[in-house]
């Protein structure tokens, strides 16, 4: 995002009028009947703790955790583990905006070890290919494979559902080629352990705000 997000974090970029955050809120309080919220934070953390307070405005209860130094996405949920404790949760990258209504079907998808959104068609070398058997449970997670290297046509789309268990694996985890501890090798791991994580194919509409460019045309669209 460049200058957008330099005193911005880019959950709280704005699509029609408010933070992307904001949109993921009230989806899943609204769709999903979440009500209480762990954010985690990193750069500009202020900025995100500062506009949604304990969550009161929203008819919901938020708390925060900082992830001090930016290692990667495998630590950040280390952030909640007390908070969550023996409970199952949803996680969600603080940059994507779905088709509302799909957080229902999303949690209705979530009756194993957990779940896991795929979209198709998109570009998997922008982000991980996700391998699965033939019953549509997990096998694996390629991060940005290079154009053509890999076969599936199922792109993760950064919203999952999981159990506790999910912490036996980030505490195991051990930094990528990228210098990043990966949520996705913790997800592959479980995997490889069989545990039954689902996928849920997202058929509405989905986005990744990654860029100026898709940030403007969002705003454009309405």
């Amino acid at each position: 995002m460049g200058e957008l997000t330099k005193d911005l974090p880019k959950p709280m970029v704005q699509v029609e009028g408010k933070p992307v955050l904001e949109h993921i809120v009230t989806s899943l309080r609204d769709y999903a009947g979440i009500k209480d919220f762990f954010i985690i934070t990193g750069h500009c953390a202020e900025v995100i703790e500062d506009y949604f307070l304990d969550g009161t405005k929203w008819d919901v209860a938020i708390t925060y955790g900082r992830q001090e130094v930016a290692d990667g996405t495998g630590k950040a949920p280390d952030l909640a583990q007390s908070w969550i404790g023996a409970d199952s949760f949803i996680l969600i990258y603080g940059d994507i905006l779905m088709q509302p209504q799909l957080f229902a079907g999303l949690i209705t998808a979530f009756d194993s070890d957990g779940v896991i959104s795929v979209k198709r068609g998109e570009n998997v070398s922008h982000g991980g290919a996700v391998v699965f058997d033939q019953e549509f449970i997990l096998e694996c997670i390629i991060e940005k494979a290079a154009p053509g290297t890999v076969s599936s046509p199922w792109y993760n789309a950064g919203i999952y559902g999981f159990t506790p268990k999910l912490f036996n694996y980030t505490a195991r985890l051990e930094k990528s080629p990228r210098g990043e501890f990966e949520l996705t090798d913790a997800l592959s791991a479980m995997a490889a352990d069989g545990l039954k994580i689902k996928g849920y194919e997202i058929k509405g509409n989905w986005v990744d705000v990654r860029d100026p460019e898709i940030l403007e045309e969002l705003n454009r669209a309405k």
